[in-house]
């Protein structure tokens, strides 16, 4: 299963290098996907199927294949990821478990056959010829700018997080036994051939990877070859395993996932707590006492009913509940989804530095018209009264809690090196102000919803000081 998103690679030297490759990638490249917005690089991904059917039939239903057999889109799956690639990277600094592993399916179980450090090239390619191993490589678009560009737009198009691995197998074998996952899957075939063979799912829309045995999975509803160009969906939970046929030298894929741990019973867990303590505060029923010796007993079933009756109320409550606090899931998404990528000649956005004015413009003024930049990287929540909330994400991520105010956080914008997450905090009084921004395709300063000329220019300045307006 591919790992979350959000790990970038590390020194500005091997960046530079990183994206003078791409840009020559996509000069050979044919713009086969839009990236125009989240909706139509997500359309062109799955076209010719529109987004309205494939929501309506297939979305966490059932599998979907789309063999182009068009040699414009094969050249481009080609160019975002080939067994070619590995020995220039490798003299990068690759490391076992981290950013690679080989493994092979023997008898039905995943052999491990990573060795310890740093990957050697040489014997990468000896385990891959002579030992037949696939090699797994962890989280790609760290080295490949079309990579990063496609998952990013998806994070916006999903609101989730979305990650990936590239699987390269030899001919003649198999590299994970059958399993399935707890993600929503999407293969683009890059090289070669892979025989894939899909089983009807033994859990509907899993909540974890799982291995299944043979006698177990039956026989297989859907069993083709995946050609370059090619894709591949199927919903979490679906049984599959696939192979590179004899003859077709290797096979090179990218699985690309998303929607991990993303349900409706996530977000009730993530939402109910908020809700609970909102509740509390009007509700004297919540707030009165749980029986004596409750917490000591094994059989609480006397108090189901008391709960039940609570989670009416709860019920009751949410009807007139404008704003649900989530907690954990929303600050794991922007914690460690991937920033904008915005081409490799860009630096740091600094507003006050005078060469990157462009992004900015000049220093916001009540006259001004300002705009919300990056608007799909931007995030408005309102926090309860927990003084200590600061303590539950890591430092120096984000600002976050204290006061019950309201935070705009947003991911620092960069090409291939991630930069510091950075959170503003305001009195709840912005809260309008705040949405108005987020609204208006552009709005004046002076007719923002605050009392003051100051709030207003201070708050614009805020939003500026961060690159998250553009000011007219």
């Amino acid at each position: 299963m591919p790992k979350k998103g959000g790990k970038h690679a590390e020194t500005g030297k091997e960046t530079q290098a990183q994206c003078k490759r791409a840009k020559l990638e996509a000069a050979c490249s044919p713009p086969v996907l839009s990236f125009e917005n989240p909706d139509s690089l997500f359309g062109s991904l799955i076209s010719p199927i529109k987004e309205e059917v494939f929501f309506k039939e297939y979305w966490e239903k059932k599998p979907l294949l789309v063999q182009r057999n068009d040699p414009l889109v094969a050249a481009y799956y080609l160019s975002l990821f080939q067994l070619s690639d590995l020995k220039e990277l490798c003299s990068q600094g690759l490391y076992y478990g981290r950013d690679v592993n080989i493994c092979r399916c023997v008898n039905g179980k995943k052999k491990v056959l990573n060795k310890e450090g740093k990957v050697n090239y040489m014997q990468l390619k000896k385990d891959f010829d002579q030992k037949k191993a696939t090699i797994q490589f962890h989280q790609p678009q760290r080295f490949k700018e079309e990579l990063w560009k496609i998952q990013e737009k998806l994070e916006c198009y999903f609101g989730s997080l979305v990650g990936s691995n590239v699987y390269i197998t030899p001919q003649g074998s198999q590299g994970l036994p059958p399993h399935y996952d707890d993600v929503e899957v999407f293969i683009l075939q890059l090289e070669g051939e892979k025989h894939w063979r899909l089983y009807k799912p033994t859990v509907h829309l899993a909540r974890e990877y799982n291995v299944e045995s043979e006698d177990r999975i039956g026989n297989p509803t859907h069993e083709f070859i995946l050609k370059p160009g090619d894709l591949l969906y199927f919903p979490r939970g679906t049984i599959h395993q696939a192979d590179t046929p004899p003859g077709a030298s290797h096979s090179t894929h990218v699985t690309i996932s998303t929607y991990q741990n993303n349900s409706w019973g996530d977000f009730l867990l993530d939402t109910i707590p908020g809700l609970v303590f909102d509740a509390a505060k009007d509700d004297v029923a919540l707030r009165t006492s749980i029986p004596r010796q409750l917490l000591m007993q094994v059989n609480t079933a006397d108090s189901t009913k008391k709960l039940s009756s609570l989670l009416r109320r709860l019920a009751d409550h949410l009807d007139h509940t404008r704003e649900l606090r989530s907690s954990d899931m929303k600050k794991d998404f922007i914690l460690h989804r991937l920033p904008p990528c915005l081409g490799c000649d860009s630096d740091s956005l600094t507003p006050g530095r005078e060469d990157l004015f462009f992004l900015g413009g000049k220093l916001p003024k009540i006259d001004s018209k300002i705009r919300l930049q990056f608007r799909d990287h931007a995030l408005i929540s309102v926090e309860p009264d927990q003084e200590n909330a600061v303590s539950t994400v890591k430092p120096p991520l984000y600002i976050w809690g204290g006061l019950g105010g309201v935070h705009v956080r947003h991911v620092s914008c960069c090409s291939l090196v991630q930069k510091q997450t950075h959170g503003l905090r305001f009195p709840l009084s912005y809260l309008k102000a705040l949405k108005q921004i987020w609204s208006s395709s552009t709005v004046d300063v002076k007719e923002l919803n605050l009392t003051s000329d100051e709030e207003k220019e201070n708050l614009a300045l805020s939003l500026w000081s961060e690159c998250l307006i553009e000011v007219f």
